[in-house]
């Protein structure tokens, strides 16, 4: 073994949570460690800007998010921007979308989004029951090095809202919930989406939760992270 690829190989990718005031902070940043990560979780945007990749975590109100959010709107911006890895998990994926159905729907008018992935999250229609809960499977679309080596394993999902890009491109994984009749799904809705650079993701499902099959997604993004 070459002395570049013993470096290589004993590096660690440097990977900060954002702790901006909702998110399970504790099991993303153990997943990521099992992962392989050397993990951070931190509200200074300094350690984002020296971090190998940002990760958004995020359980609750859009609205609440997106304001939580709001001083670190320019420095995610900027760092997506760059070119570094952030991932959004769960809330912090519908936060990279423009928009979000969630903020009218509860009478808190609008709120946006990062716009980082642009499009917007709507509530599961007909007669799904929300919120969604428990294990359903990926369904891989299109190659993207975050869900390699996952299509059609199962990973677990709480969520009422889901996000649908402007661009069909952006969807990278999709999953089946029930017989839902909505014509912007065709039945499914998009699980994991990515940005046209391919260096801004996220998940619907928490990967922390999701077993091996959130353990190998938490692998690929330290890999991507590592590039």
């Amino acid at each position: 073994m070459s002395a570049s690829s013993q470096r290589r190989e004993a590096e660690t990718a440097s990977v900060v949570v954002v702790d901006y005031g909702l998110g399970n902070l504790r099991s993303v940043s153990r997943g990521l460690e099992r992962a392989g990560a050397t993990v951070q979780v931190s509200d200074d945007p300094d350690d984002f800007e020296a971090a190998d990749g940002v990760v958004l975590p995020g359980v609750g109100a859009f609205r609440e998010g997106v304001e939580n959010a709001g001083p670190y709107r320019d420095v995610l911006v900027e760092e997506a921007g760059r070119g570094t890895p952030l991932f959004g998990i769960c809330l912090g994926m519908q936060m990279l979308l423009t928009s979000s159905e969630e903020a009218e729907r509860t009478g808190q008018g609008d709120a946006r989004g990062l716009d980082l992935i642009p499009g917007t999250n709507v509530r599961f229609s007909g007669d799904l029951t929300v919120p969604h809960m428990g294990w359903n499977r990926l369904s891989v679309e299109r190659d993207h090095p975050i869900v390699d080596g996952v299509d059609g394993d199962y990973a677990y999902f709480v969520h009422s809202y889901y996000a649908v890009p402007d661009d069909g491109d952006a969807v990278v994984a999709t999953t089946t919930y029930g017989e839902s009749d909505d014509a912007r799904t065709d039945g499914a809705f998009p699980s994991v989406v990515a940005n046209e650079a391919g260096n801004v993701f996220g998940t619907q499902f928490h990967p922390e939760k999701s077993g091996e099959t959130g353990l190998q997604i938490l692998r690929n993004f330290v890999d991507i992270c590592q590039e």
